[in-house]
């Protein structure tokens, strides 16, 4: 039997100390708390999603923001991974898309312009000369409709929005959802789908920033990496991929053994913002990314039907902006992994096409598995 807490508010607590232990609960569940209010009538609500395990993750109907996940480490101390803002205001003014579900298109597009079917579009410029992550007001600041539901196995909430025809300059009205289940086997999963009244080019992706040691524990630089790509787009000096489709082999970009973080970052100014050609390209679920806490022992491992995934190492942070909790994030304080298809694809004929036209259904699914390796490396 399915249950649903759609429509009642519950109040629980917002996260969890460092020295709470993961114990074992109940069938997993959707809890309700209020956010923040934006106005008149309206409201930001957030879903905490728990597994039978202690495992949780808490997501925002504003931009489907991912605010928290807490997992045990080697002892089973709960920490929370998730960089995140402090409140509302942050992520509407300053947040660098902490959390967020990111669209029309993550990522870049060059000069904010593409042609597609003889017709050129024009979007915002809000990244040097380029278009970032779908404009000035993208679906990272938009509320989406949401409705949650639990049985034994899982909790889940699905987000639902509607980009107008013309919103931030792309063409056709999308009709989009995503959603977050957590399951029994400590798996985030990410459920995308998508169509349209009109051809557009489609580019959802999850831009969370993690720290398996606690998004309060400082760098990510001793965390080790492993990437399923012999391949990456090296790119121009504003990030745009010129079109070439290189091998890592003998690079800092190569991570298809496990490496530090930090063990080439130095050769890459102001380190790593680069999209990875996953040796996977036929759409099955297939592993992309290994990232290992030797400190805590906490393992994420992620699965996508994406050809490619964005490695950024937040070099753009400076130490100046508060997150919650009061933790101010320094250079590197995290990383993001983000699957999706490759950086400024509507003008790039030669990498996979991200166009989604009328009568098709854009779909794509990214799962995070979550694990412990027991023995300390210390």
């Amino acid at each position: 039997m399915r249950i649903t807490t759609t429509g009642t508010w519950m109040l629980i607590a917002y996260g969890v100390g460092m020295g709470t232990m993961a114990t074992a609960q109940q069938d997993p569940r959707v809890t309700q708390r209020f956010y923040e209010k934006l106005g008149e009538g309206e409201y930001i609500t957030a879903y905490t999603l728990t597994n039978s395990n202690g495992v949780s993750a808490t997501v925002l109907d504003y931009g489907a923001i991912l605010v928290n996940l807490l997992t045990p480490d080697r002892d089973g101390k709960l920490a929370d991974i998730n960089l995140a803002c402090a409140n509302y205001e942050s992520y509407a003014k300053e947040s660098p898309y902490f959390g967020a579900i990111v669209g029309r298109y993550g990522n870049r597009i060059a000069l904010g312009k593409f042609t597609l079917d003889k017709e050129e579009y024009t979007l915002a410029i809000n990244n040097g000369p380029n278009h970032l992550h779908g404009g000035i007001k993208g679906f990272d600041k938009v509320i989406w409709e949401a409705v949650d539901e639990a049985d034994s196995e899982s909790a889940s909430v699905t987000f639902s929005y509607v980009s107008v025809d013309g919103e931030e300059g792309y063409p056709g009205t999308l009709t989009c959802s995503v959603s977050y289940t957590l399951n029994n086997e400590d798996e985030l999963i990410f459920d995308y789908t998508a169509t349209t009244d009109k051809a557009t080019p489609v580019n959802l992706t999850q831009h969370s920033y993690w720290n398996l040691a606690g998004h309060d524990a400082g760098e990510i630089l001793g965390h080790e990496l492993t990437l399923n790509a012999s391949h990456y787009t090296p790119v121009d000096d504003t990030l745009i991929p010129t079109g070439e489709i290189a091998s890592v082999s003998g690079t800092p970009f190569d991570f298809t053994t496990s490496e530090t973080i930090g063990a080439r970052i130095g050769q890459i100014e102001g380190g790593y913002d680069h999209n990875f050609v996953l040796d996977s390209q036929d759409g099955s679920l297939a592993l992309a990314a290994l990232v290992k806490d030797p400190s805590s022992g906490r393992i994420m491992e992620i699965f996508t039907t994406e050809p490619g995934i964005q490695f950024y190492t937040a070099g753009g942070m400076d130490g100046s902006f508060a997150g919650k909790d009061g933790v101010v994030y320094q250079q590197f304080g995290g990383f993001c992994l983000e699957t999706q298809h490759y950086p400024d694809s509507p003008n790039q004929p030669k990498f996979p096409s991200c166009i989604l036209r009328p009568g098709e259904t854009y779909r794509q699914t990214t799962m995070h598995k979550f694990s412990v390796d027991k023995v300390s490396e210390e």
